[in-house]
């Protein structure tokens, strides 16, 4: 039984020794490779094998040195299926490569090429980006006053209308997903409104419904835009009571005018 024992524990201490894994490091499904934990990277560039995007620097890493494999941690922790509301008859499944001859993929969401994870529908051919599908259903940017909301495709009733980006001035997709303010027909790429995509939360998306919140001054709480929105309102609101005041003065001199040509005024001249 001693001898046993003693065996058992060398082999565990063989196998200890041999992954070298840390309490922080990690085992990913994409990659064969225990992934160790990188809080500074001493490279100047590491590029995620998941997003295709450089490291920040002030974001942690996970990565394998002998592969040169590295995941940001946000990529790390995606989710293995989601229910996105761009495609809701199935469910998408996160895969570390294309499955296609290629091994790269056309992102529905944006239109560019992918060679790295993307969300997938394999018997719809769907086919996203990471960072394309943990997009905000709404966004403010510098080019516009107003929220932007995320749509599925073109905003038009009449589906083969074109249309640009009103940031980039290029003619834009109609099968693409945009952002886009009805108010006041103002359309974006998602790579012009978002300049630096980062992957994020992987929430479902409902499609934006126009004017759906019934409280035109959210819980600041909830919403981080809440104080811009409750700003535009009461902006909006000053706007429409100052215009219902300018109708009432036009209405008053009309009305003031008609008398006139009925009953002239009489008018005295003093000597």
């Amino acid at each position: 039984l001693y001898c046993t024992t003693k065996l058992q524990e060398k082999k565990m201490g063989r196998q200890n020794r041999g992954t070298n894994a840390g309490p922080q490091d990690k085992q990913h499904f994409s990659h064969s490779h225990i992934l160790k934990l990188i809080v500074n990277p001493t490279e100047t560039v590491l590029t995620c094998n998941a997003c295709e995007q450089p490291n920040n620097t002030n974001k942690p890493f996970y990565g394998c040195n002998t592969c040169q494999y590295f995941l940001h941690e946000n990529c790390f922790n995606a989710p293995r299926f989601l229910n996105h509301a761009s495609h809701p008859s199935h469910p998408l499944t996160l895969l570390p490569s294309a499955t296609y001859s290629s091994c790269s993929f056309t992102c529905k969401a944006c239109d560019s090429a992918g060679n790295g994870f993307c969300f997938s529908c394999a018997c719809c051919e769907f086919d996203i980006h990471l960072q394309c599908a943990s997009c905000p259903s709404l966004i403010l940017v510098d080019k516009h006053p107003h929220q932007l909301e995320l749509n599925f495709g073109s905003p038009y009733e009449d589906k083969d209308s074109e249309y640009v980006c009103d940031i980039c001035s290029e003619i834009m997709n109609k099968e693409n997903w945009l952002y886009y303010c009805g108010g006041c027909d103002f359309a974006s790429h998602l790579h012009c409104a978002i300049t630096s995509p980062e992957v994020g939360v992987f929430a479902k998306q409902p499609r934006p419904i126009p004017n759906s919140n019934p409280n035109p001054y959210p819980n600041p709480n909830r919403n981080p835009n809440a104080r811009v929105e409750m700003i535009n309102s009461a902006n909006e609101a000053h706007e429409q009571i100052m215009a219902a005041q300018l109708r009432a003065q036009i209405a008053a001199r009309g009305r003031e005018a008609c008398l006139d040509l009925v009953a002239p005024r009489r008018r005295y001249s003093y000597y």
